[in-house]
């Protein structure tokens, strides 16, 4: 039996030479932030080497064309106001500025 982790997220990626590391992050039961939502928490660690890295985030975008276009996922654009508001580029992820 292999074993399985749910995750509700990705928290933060760190590159750090030539390794990179995914912090996996699920909805605190109990804890909540400033407006009562349940927070973020810490759950596992991905590493894995930058290569490694880069070949699955190109399997990862085949995967979400292929969702967009089955219609189970919509993209929303965000407003440049918005994303600027939170320290984003448009187009950047929310884990990099």
């Amino acid at each position: 039996m292999h074993q399985e982790l749910y995750a509700d997220g990705i928290g933060e990626v760190t590159v750090s030479g030539t390794i990179v590391r995914i912090d996996l992050v699920s909805l605190s039961p109990s804890e909540r932030d400033h407006a009562n939502s349940p927070k973020p928490v810490f759950r596992q660690r991905v590493i894995m080497p930058v290569e490694a890295f880069a070949n699955s985030v190109e399997l990862m975008q085949k995967v979400l064309q292929g969702l967009i276009d089955a219609g189970a996922v919509k993209k929303t654009p965000v407003a440049p106001a918005e994303a600027e508001k939170h320290g984003r580029s448009v187009n950047g992820s929310p884990n990099f500025s």
